[in-house]
């Protein structure tokens, strides 16, 4: 036909490669303008905890009552700083002499006494025993409370020496007595010179004392 153009294999070859380089220029445009997904961010909705520790409340301080409370109620036990000693008027009978030993409470308060005080012969500066402690006669009564300006009395027995025989008395000049209130380690001394018994191995007792009793 008049005015066609003849189509060559060179032509059809010519129009394939044309549009594979126009398939191509699209597809390389379309991977261009892809947009890549943004990484989400890590969730900042973790709330903190916090790490500091609890006060713990100091005690509360002593009272001015409980203060108050540590010092002496004034009816516990007689001490020898509670009491004046003294030995009373007595009897005498049978080789011995029986005086009471008077103990009167001179502090401000009060003050309780039971049992048996301990007693002894003592000489010298130094106030060296002389002989055995007083030998504990019948038994205990019961407790005594002394208000200031009261006393009790524990009933001494002493046996004259010259009852004793010399070679197993051993005589000896002694200046008093010495006496430890029931349950109490501090010693009184009560002026009293006379002559005791020195050795150890006498018949009997050369002092008894009974338990305190009131006056």
């Amino acid at each position: 036909m008049a005015g066609t153009e003849k189509i060559t294999p060179k032509k059809i070859s010519q129009v394939v490669m044309a549009a594979a380089g126009a398939s191509g220029v699209l597809l390389l445009s379309a991977c261009g303008s892809g947009t890549q997904p943004s990484a989400s961010s890590p969730s900042s909705n973790v709330s903190e905890t916090s790490t500091a520790g609890t006060a713990t409340p100091s005690p509360p301080s002593p009272s001015s009552s409980a203060q108050a409370s540590a010092q002496p109620a004034g009816d516990g036990l007689c001490k020898a700083a509670d009491v004046t000693l003294s030995l009373g008027q007595g009897d005498a009978g049978a080789g011995s002499n029986y005086r009471p030993l008077l103990i009167k409470n001179t502090s401000g308060t009060a003050c309780t006494i039971q049992g048996y005080p301990g007693v002894s012969y003592v000489t010298g500066s130094d106030g060296r025993q002389v002989g055995q402690d007083a030998y504990r006669e019948g038994t205990k009564g019961p407790a005594i409370k002394l208000a200031p300006g009261q006393s009790a009395a524990a009933d001494i027995q002493f046996v004259q020496v010259h009852n004793f025989d010399p070679s197993a008395c051993q005589p000896t000049a002694v200046k008093g007595l010495r006496v430890y209130l029931p349950q109490e380690k501090a010693a009184q001394f009560v002026a009293d010179p006379t002559t005791g018994c020195n050795g150890a191995q006498i018949p009997g007792h050369q002092l008894s004392v009974k338990t305190v009793r009131r006056a």
